[in-house]
């Protein structure tokens, strides 16, 4: 697991200098260009983390211009978010990323594989979130 982490956060550091963009500000783009209008909210639930967590990036990424806040024409309360000319420039697969490493890995697995694997890293993710929730996903397995 350390050495997941240290190799995400070195491939981040790596797309910064090559494209302008962490790996988390890159997914962040990634998701809204593929759901223009989410909410900022609805994006940190996609995430899994806290809307304070998530506002830093979407700062940054508004102010270099590659993403726009726009107030929801039902709600005045909520604010939708879309891609600028600019931040769609940088939802094409490129390589390099952490997502091309990823899809260039998981391609050579077959389908139980991934299951197998999606199952342990929800299982890991909910024991390091909620440590009862971890107990009710082992019961039902």
């Amino acid at each position: 697991m350390w050495a997941i982490n240290h190799g995400l956060d070195r491939t981040s550091r790596r797309m910064q200098k090559t494209f302008g963009v962490t790996g988390p500000q890159r997914l962040v783009i990634r998701i809204v260009g593929a759901f223009p209008g989410l909410s900022a909210g609805d994006l940190a639930r996609t995430l899994h983390v806290h809307p304070s967590t998530l506002t830093g990036i979407l700062q940054r990424l508004e102010g270099r211009g590659l993403l726009r806040r726009l107030s929801d024409p039902n709600d005045a309360r909520r604010v939708q978010l879309a891609l600028t000319a600019k931040g769609k420039g940088l939802t094409v697969p490129a390589v390099g990323t952490v997502e091309s490493s990823i899809k260039r890995v998981l391609s050579k697995w077959t389908n139980g594989d991934l299951e197998v694997t999606r199952r342990a890293l929800t299982a890991l993710a909910e024991a390091l979130t909620d440590p009862a929730q971890a107990r009710r996903t082992r019961r039902r397995n």
